[in-house]
C-alpha cells in the first residue's frame, strides 16, 4: 500500500487514533514527511472535529486542515473483532499515537504493555492533558488549561486586560511538534537497540517548556512576569507602533540596532543620551522611548515606516490579519505556505503548508483529508489481506 516515495520518512507506518488538533497535527507534520499514516476513526461519527466548523460544503475546514495525507479508516475498539484486528494492524505498525485520557487505552486492553507484546519495535506516542504520571493525569484537558495553568495566560496581554489565551490554541500546536520530536527521537533509537517506547507529552508540560524566556525572570529574579503588551522584558525597543494607518513592529534589540534605528529617525542625538546608552538603561525608560519612536512612526504609513527600518538595517514589519497574510508575495507564494488542494465534497481548498523546506526529500501534499472510512478496503485488505466479502461483513456488523 505504501507508495509514498522519495519522502524523508518512506516506509514508516503510522497508525493514528487521535482527534482534533494536537495528535491530528502531530501525523500531519509526519505525513507531509512521507510518513504512511492509517488514521483510525469510530464507526458513524468520527473524529470530533468532522462535526466543527466553518463548513465547506458540508465539509469541516478544521477536519481538512489538519489531516491531509492521511488514508481514513474507521474501527470500533470496544468490539473483540476490532481490537483483534488493531492488533493485527500493530504488527504491521511503526508507530501508534494516541491522545485518550490515561488509561482509556488500557481499559480497551490495548495500552502500551499489552501492544509492545504484540510489537516490541512499536513506538506509542501519547498526548494528554496532564501526561500519563503525576497527581493530576486523570484530569481531563484542553488547550485553554493548558495556557492557564502554564503561566503562559498570565503574560499575555495588556496590564489592564486581564489573562488573554492566544489567539491560536499554542498549547495543542506546541503538544503536536513535542511528539513529533518524540516519535523522531525514538525511530533513532530503535535504530540501536531495536526496540520501541513510550512518548508520553502533557499539553500542560508543552506549554510550560515554552516559557522558558519569561520564568527565567521569577528563577533569576524572584519577580513575577506581568502583562506588558508587545514589548519584550529582555530587550527595548521591541514592541509595536502606531503608525498613520495601523500598526508595525520594531525590533531594535541591540546597541548597534538602536544607533541605526536614531539614525532613520534623524535623531541621532538619542545614541548619545546616557540614560539610553545601553539594553537595560532602554528597558527601564521603555515609555519614553515608545514615545519618542511613536512621534516619528505616526507621520508615516506602515510600510513606510517598514521600508525605511529596512532600508536601515533594522528589523520591521507589518501587522498583518489573515487576508493580509495570505495575500503576501513572500508567506504564500515564494515559501508556498498556503497551498491548494482539491477535496471529493469540498472543492477546491485552500489549507495551510508545511513550513519544512528538504532540499533532497521535500514535504509532499499527496492527498486531501479522507471521508469517513473512505480506504477501509484498501487498508483492510492490502495490509491485512481481507477479502471484499470479509470487509462487508465487518461493515454491516459497524466493526469498521
Amino acid at each position: 500500500m505504501n507508495t509514498i516515495k522519495n519522502g524523508a520518512l518512506q516506509g514508516i507506518r503510522i497508525l493514528d487514533l487521535t482527534r482534533v488538533l494536537a495528535g491530528p497535527y502531530c501525523t500531519m507534520i509526519l505525513s507531509d514527511m512521507g510518513a504512511e499514516i492509517i488514521k483510525i476513526e469510530q464507526p458513524l461519527k468520527g473524529d470530533d472535529t468532522r462535526h466543527l466548523g466553518p463548513f465547506v460544503n458540508g465539509e469541516s475546514m478544521y477536519y481538512m486542515t489538519n489531516n491531509r495525507n492521511k488514508y481514513g479508516v474507521t474501527l470500533n475498539l470496544k468490539s473483540i473483532e476490532g481490537k483483534e484486528l488493531f492488533k493485527e494492524l500493530v504488527k504491521k505498525a511503526d508507530v501508534v499515537v494516541e491522545n485518550y485520557r490515561p488509561g482509556t487505552m488500557e481499559k480497551l486492553g490495548l495500552g502500551y504493555e499489552t501492544l509492545r507484546e504484540v510489537n516490541p519495535r512499536i513506538i506509542y506516542g501519547s498526548i494528554s492533558g496532564f501526561g500519563h504520571s503525576g497527581r493530576y493525569q486523570q484530569r481531563p484537558g484542553y488547550d485553554i488549561i493548558a495556557q492557564a495553568m502554564s503561566g503562559l495566560m498570565s503574560t499575555t496581554g495588556w496590564p489592564d486586560s486581564g489573562p488573554t489565551r492566544t489567539g491560536t490554541p499554542l498549547g495543542d500546536v506546541l503538544s503536536g511538534l513535542w511528539l513529533t520530536i518524540g516519535v523522531l527521537g525514538a525511530l533513532q533509537a530503535r535504530l540501536h537497540t531495536g526496540k520501541g517506547q513510550q512518548v508520553d507529552i502533557a499539553l500542560v508540560d508543552a506549554a510550560v517548556s515554552a516559557m522558558g524566556n519569561i520564568s527565567m525572570i521569577y528563577f533569576g529574579e524572584g519577580r513575577i512576569p506581568q502583562r506588558i503588551g508587545n514589548r519584550y522584558e529582555s530587550m527595548y525597543p521591541y514592541d509595536s507602533f502606531c503608525c498613520a494607518d495601523g500598526e508595525c513592529v520594531i525590533g531594535a534589540g541591540n546597541n548597534k540596532l538602536w544607533n541605526l534605528l536614531c539614525h532613520v529617525m534623524n535623531k541621532s542625538e538619542l545614541s548619545d543620551k546616557p540614560e539610553f546608552a545601553d539594553t537595560q538603561g532602554r528597558i527601564e525608560h521603555h515609555t519614553e522611548i515608545k514615545k519618542i519612536i511613536e512621534e516619528w512612526t505616526r507621520q508615516f504609513t506602515v510600510a513606510e515606516v517598514v521600508s525605511k527600518c529596512l532600508k536601515g538595517g533594522i528589523p520591521a514589519g507589518p501587522i498583518y490579519d489573515l487576508a493580509q497574510v495570505s495575500r503576501d508575495p513572500h508567506i504564500a507564494d515564494d515559501r508556498e505556505m498556503f497551498i491548494k488542494q482539491s477535496h471529493p465534497k469540498a472543492g477546491t481548498i485552500t489549507v495551510t503548508g508545511s513550513p519544512l523546506k528538504f532540499s533532497d526529500t521535500p514535504v509532499q501534499y499527496r492527498t486531501p483529508a479522507p471521508s469517513l472510512g473512505q480506504y477501509n478496503e484498501v487498508v483492510y485488505s492490502s495490509i491485512l489481506g481481507l477479502d471484499k466479502k470479509r470487509i462487508g461483513e465487518l461493515a454491516r456488523k459497524k466493526i469498521i
